[in-house]
């Protein structure tokens, strides 16, 4: 499941970092080519930045390619070391379910609430928000994973 889960989010990501890109070039065409700057290409890929940035720190924890400092692991045995990086793992689902998950759909839940859209797309900005709660899902499902298949994560 999790093989899986990797590869459709990877692929995700690639599909969205190749559309940020597409949409930041036509906005360099337009602007200085053109003389006529698109507003739509700005806003999309701002918003897909975030989509990217939040995604990706998601899919990074699912790697453990996340950012961390690992001056304690070290000097650790095995043993207390297994149950340092469980410790950690509790951690990061206490904050994945509290603020990104809990915090993310007040925020969704708000912004449909005030049916606020975006400048130049018009799309719901609850959409753009909805990244937040779906990465608390995946981050939580990686790191209980992790845990319970300490054999290939925790060793």
């Amino acid at each position: 499941m999790k093989a899986s889960l990797d590869k459709i989010l990877g692929s995700f990501l690639v599909v969205l970092m190749t559309i940020m890109v597409m949409a930041v070039l036509w906005q360099v065409f337009s602007r200085y080519v053109m003389q006529s700057p698109s507003s739509i290409t700005e806003e999309l890929a701002r918003y897909l930045l975030i989509w990217i940035g939040i995604l990706g720190a998601a899919y990074a924890a699912g790697q453990q390619q996340h950012l961390s400092i690992n001056l304690l692991e070290e000097k650790l045995e095995k043993n207390k070391k297994k149950k340092l990086k469980i410790f950690i793992n509790l951690l990061i689902i206490f904050f994945g379910i509290t603020v990104l998950i809990i915090g993310g759909s007040n925020l969704v839940y708000v912004n449909y609430i005030l049916g606020q859209s975006s400048a130049a797309l018009e799309i719901p900005l609850f959409v753009v928000y909805l990244v937040v709660p779906l990465s608390g899902a995946l981050i939580i499902f990686y790191k209980i994973n992790e845990i319970m298949n300490p054999e290939k994560y925790l060793v």
